[in-house]
């Protein structure tokens, strides 16, 4: 197999800046040089020693190929300026906040990771800035570069051909499996119960007779926060949050302030403010859901059913009816059938759940499920199926899987195009390899480029 494709290989930069463990560097030296932007000895040692800490498996000749990936990304960055690609500020600022969000997660809380980096949050995000920005225009030069690439059915073939015929991967059998959905309402009775309850916690809180902590420990439906007491750290613009639910965080402007019920497609929370910082916010949450009674489940029943008999008498299409009935979000945005990893409607069984699979040992390919009811993440639901198609467990062909060995082969000629435009342009620039490390192999091209620069 051929190395890693050129297009990901700078992105390691960045983790550099995140990865500012308390280790101390006795000394530090510049190892290489593109232009103007230099490269440390620490950026390369700082990011060994995180993938290490994080348990990522490093190959020998790590400091080589991360060096390599350096180079590249000044490389681009450096053409990126010559041909003003255009990069915002706001790209740049909603990238440092999801690589902190995913730092935070990774560590546990923001304490936690300012803990380990020896810096506050704000200062994290100053010092990564610069790098982050030169990533994107990296980034913008390399879309450039391959935007143009296209590939051609006989190319295709011959990427097929070139593969040992003992190297081709088996793949189990595919399923394309389609769902359209409803959540049955709970009623109003039993809504005012829960909203009732949530009120009964606030004024304990406020009149401080027990903490907000506490109550989420003890009466909190949410999984995700209950053992934490109900702790999340949010950001105004993470869109994976519900709308409701983070509009009213940021409504909160003390710490210790309480507002709610708050509704959200979850249920109903009492929120409380622990910490806010600009867009970030620290918050406890308790979630209530109001429980759904047989006869909720009777009406949602009903309602999918004729939706079924629509689909079923065409005079509806299923990715129609699923647009417009369905209340699982997925179908709203990427369609009704369920998506695997590269975001393709094809599936495993392994990927379903149980409850899901079970249907399928009764169902035909082709066939409509009868509408059944299923819980999910303790939420109760109305859903009917289609059971669309299963592809057989087969060694990978064109006939088959045409699609995906084409975008083999497309990313292999991008790669190429990639690979000829870097060798081309390395010989424009000032290029500075430190001696000791001149003998990586992959770097002999770079080598070349450091020798001829020096002898001018």
């Amino acid at each position: 197999m051929k190395k890693k494709y050129i297009l990901f290989l700078f992105l390691f930069v960045v983790s550099i800046s995140y990865a500012q463990q308390p280790v101390k560097v006795v000394a530090d030296k510049i190892v290489g040089i593109v232009g103007d932007r230099i490269i440390l000895h620490s950026d390369i040692q700082n990011t060994i020693s995180d993938a290490v800490r994080n348990g990522t498996p490093v190959p020998e000749n790590a400091h080589c190929s991360l060096l390599e990936q350096a180079l590249i990304s000044k490389v681009l960055m450096l053409q990126a300026e010559k041909d003003s690609l255009p990069i915002t500020e706001e790209e740049v600022e909603a990238d440092l906040d999801n690589r902190i969000r995913r730092y935070i997660n990774m560590y546990g809380s923001q304490e936690a990771l300012e803990e380990i980096a020896g810096k506050t949050l704000y200062q994290i995000k100053e010092d990564a800035r610069n790098v982050v920005r030169e990533q994107k225009m990296a980034e913008a030069m390399q879309r450039k570069i391959v935007e143009n690439v296209r590939i051609t059915p006989n190319e295709v073939k011959a990427y097929y051909d070139r593969i040992p015929k003992d190297s081709l991967p088996f793949f189990e059998s595919e399923l394309e499996i389609g769902q359209i959905v409803l959540y049955p309402k709970a009623s109003r009775e039993l809504e005012k119960y829960i909203i009732d309850e949530l009120n009964r916690y606030k004024t304990q809180v406020e009149a401080k007779l027990t903490s907000f902590e506490q109550l989420a420990k003890r009466y909190s439906e949410d999984p995700g926060s209950k053992e934490r007491g109900g702790q999340y750290q949010v950001n105004r613009n993470d869109k994976t949050w519900d709308p409701n639910f983070l509009a009213a965080c940021f409504r909160l402007k003390n710490e210790g302030d309480v507002i709610g019920p708050v509704k959200s497609k979850f249920g109903y929370h009492l929120i409380q403010l622990e910490q806010r910082i600009g867009d970030e916010a620290v918050v406890r949450h308790i979630l209530r859901i109001a429980p759904i009674t047989d006869d909720e489940i009777k009406i949602a029943t009903q309602k999918i059913d004729s939706i079924r008999a629509k689909v079923l008498s065409g005079i509806i299409g299923f990715g129609s009816a699923a647009t417009r009935y369905s209340e699982d979000e997925q179908a709203k945005f990427s369609g009704p059938y369920f998506l695997n990893r590269d975001g393709a409607p094809s599936v495993t069984i392994d990927m379903l759940d149980k409850e899901l699979v079970a249907m399928l040992g009764k169902l035909t390919v082709g066939e409509y499920s009868q509408p059944v009811t299923f819980e999910e993440n303790g939420k109760k639901g109305v859903r009917f199926v289609h059971y669309k198609s299963r592809s057989e467990p087969h060694r990978l062909n064109l006939k088959d899987d045409f699609s995906k060995i084409s975008q083999q082969a497309l990313e292999e000629k991008k790669q190429k195009v990639l690979e000829k435009w870097m060798t081309n342009k390395i010989p424009s620039y000032y290029i500075m390899i430190d001696e000791e490390i001149k003998n990586c192999t992959q770097l002999e091209k770079w080598a070349v480029a450091s020798f001829n620069k020096s002898k001018n």
